[in-house]
């Protein structure tokens, strides 16, 4: 009696910063989909491992990203494993060496030829990475991940994100999310305070409430900002639960940050205000059309601070008016006016 073939031993090699881990998370789903046989692994950091915890046919490996110890732990646990394939959805030069010391014989990323013995026939650095992962599924025969990024939830974060809502009287469809910092070092990426103070105000007076997001490095502005209309929610959901959550928001208004990210994952529209920045790579998965601007020549200019003479004109000339007409022209708004208008 022979015994039964051995299944495929695939890797993913996933270990950047958050937004670009949920970017790939469309990519992971669309590779499980496509190899239903295979034993697929992880290789992701402490930061970015929540996210996929609630994939069962995942098995998750966690590493820090920086470190000699850490380095050379992830070099012996690669050796051990004797991969089949490798996806390196990172392609960093760090994340090459892995490949490289897998020892697997389909190694697949994107960028130079070494040590891939897969990649996209075309290929740019400059285009989105969405479009050149997907690129890179259909080099090795699967098809394209779908716009729309995935956070795998667990039963305790819907119930976590019900009894909020339930705490704090909030309807479905009857709250925003709005994400007023970034991380502390981008302030550039930061939309005017009184411009999101003005913006709330002016969604309170169409029986919209306001919900702020952030972590602990936020409370003092979310608490400003609250002040003015909302709901001060710093520091009380966890990534997952803020995903959780936002199923039932109607939208969510952003900073280009990784919350911006989380939030595209639970299906609603999300719009994000860019400026320092370059919307085409950066902007959520499937939220391409929701990005706001005002085009000043100076932007992208990919300044952590703005100088003063430019007067952080690509945001401060974005009128919370300008974002208030956007989401009246998207019919967002027009069933809490019905509502309004009726009572």
């Amino acid at each position: 009696m022979t015994a039964p073939p051995r299944r495929p031993r695939i890797l993913v090699i996933k270990l950047g910063a958050l937004g670009d881990a949920v970017i790939a998370t469309a990519h992971i789903q669309a590779l499980l989909d496509s190899r239903p046989g295979a034993e697929v692994h992880l290789l992701t950091s402490p930061a970015c491992d929540f996210l996929f915890r609630g994939e069962s046919r995942l098995r998750i490996a966690s590493f820090p990203r920086k470190g000699a110890r850490a380095m050379w732990a992830t070099f012996r646990w690669l050796r051990r494993q004797r991969f089949d394939q490798v996806f390196d959805f990172q392609c960093s030069d760090r994340s090459r060496v892995m490949t490289l010391l897998s020892g697997a014989p389909l190694r697949a990323g994107l960028g130079p030829a070494w040590p891939y013995s897969l990649r996209p026939a075309e290929d740019d650095p400059g285009w989105p990475i969405f479009d050149r992962l997907n690129n890179l599924l259909q080099a090795a025969g699967m098809g394209p991940a779908p716009p729309r990024p995935r956070l795998w939830t667990q039963p305790r974060d819907e119930a976590m994100a019900r009894d909020l809502m339930a705490g704090l009287g909030l309807a479905p469809g009857g709250f925003v999310v709005m994400h007023a910092g970034s991380n502390p070092t981008w302030q550039s990426k930061r939309w005017e305070e009184e411009h999101f103070a003005t913006l709330a105000r002016k969604l309170a007076g169409l029986g919209l409430v306001t919900l702020w997001v952030g972590g602990q490095g936020e409370a003092d502005l979310n608490a400003r900002l609250a002040a003015a209309s909302g709901i001060d929610l710093t520091a009380r959901l966890s990534l997952p639960g803020l995903a959780a959550l936002a199923r039932h928001a109607r939208f969510a208004v952003t900073n280009d940050s990784a919350p911006m990210h989380i939030l595209s994952t639970a299906g609603i529209p999300v719009y994000a205000l860019f400026g320092p920045t370059n919307w085409r790579i950066s902007h959520a998965v499937g939220q391409a059309e929701r990005v706001l601007r005002h085009p000043v020549p100076c932007s992208p200019c990919h300044l952590t601070a703005c100088p003063p003479e430019r007067d952080h004109a690509c945001l401060r000339a974005l009128l919370p008016e300008q974002v208030l007409e956007r989401l009246q022209a998207d019919g967002l708004l027009d069933q809490v006016q019905d509502a309004s208008s009726d009572s």
